[in-house]
């Protein structure tokens, strides 16, 4: 017993200090994001195929209720957010509060059977710097499947079709979105300042 104690080491109270003002610097440190554009003229030709009982299809007024628990628990659960999660939610509730009440904002809904497991908030409008207002999203027991490649896919040949030449949307550069989603076709990556999403 007398040899474990003398192993154990206590930080001197100075020291601990000095790590707890540390990692507080740490969690008040600013978040950083990346705007990805991508050239909508050189999108793959053909949509890639879906596995059996999944379906993308553009959402309506009834699926709200179902939308706002996707991107909620997405977003919730998701430990990138947490040091900003309570603006990300205000900024994501205001998004889908005019979801459906304008011309210029569409919705698409993955579907497995009757279950909306996944969704992407669109602007059409083409003055703007975020149309993935928000992204993909995907809920958290879906994920790793390709159901995320296959909304932005979806996504970006909706922009197409809407007439826009390019697409652009925010994601903070640490997300998985970022390392690995928002590369895909062809999307090219700038760091961009965060009262830039504030404003999307």
């Amino acid at each position: 017993m007398n040899r474990v104690k003398a192993f154990v080491v206590q930080t001197p109270l100075p020291l601990q200090r000095k790590i707890d003002m540390n990692l507080g610097a740490l969690h008040l440190r600013p978040l950083s994001w990346v705007r990805f554009t991508w050239d909508l003229a050189h999108l793959p030709a053909n949509e890639s195929p879906l596995p059996a009982h999944y379906q993308i299809n553009r959402a309506t007024a009834e699926d709200a209720v179902e939308l706002r628990k996707v991107f909620s628990s997405s977003f919730m659960l998701d430990p990138v957010w947490s040091p900003a999660i309570g603006d990300v939610m205000q900024k994501v509730q205001s998004w889908l509060d005019h979801a459906f009440d304008s011309d210029h904002t569409a919705c698409l809904a993955l579907r497995h059977g009757s279950r909306i497991i996944g969704a992407a908030l669109l602007s059409l409008d083409p003055k703007i710097d975020n149309h993935l207002a928000p992204g993909p999203t995907v809920s958290i027991e879906y994920r790793n499947r390709g159901f995320g490649t296959s909304l932005l896919e979806r996504s970006l040949n909706l922009l197409r079709e809407a007439g826009l030449p390019r697409a652009s949307g925010i994601a903070r550069d640490i997300s998985p979105a970022a390392k690995f989603l928002y590369p895909k076709f062809g999307g090219a990556a700038t760091p961009v300042d965060v009262a830039a999403l504030l404003a999307a």
